[in-house]
């Protein structure tokens, strides 16, 4: 058995378990989202929340 196999395995069983929930979100989708609705382009979004142009394009693209 691979150590990928025997990683991937232990992932799975701390995610049942509710252990394993990732990295919290840095950014707030839905708040790029209604700036994006309401006319304002990725680098007025970005400036306004903070946040990089790359965070603005990764949230819509999600």
């Amino acid at each position: 058995m691979s150590s990928k196999t025997v990683i991937d395995e232990g992932i799975a069983k701390a995610k049942a378990a509710g252990v394993y929930n990732g990295r919290k979100p840095s950014v707030d989708a839905e708040a790029v989202m209604a700036l994006k609705v309401s006319g304002k382009g990725p680098a007025e979004i970005a400036k306004e929340l903070g946040i990089s142009r790359a965070s603005v394009y990764r949230a819509l693209g999600a």
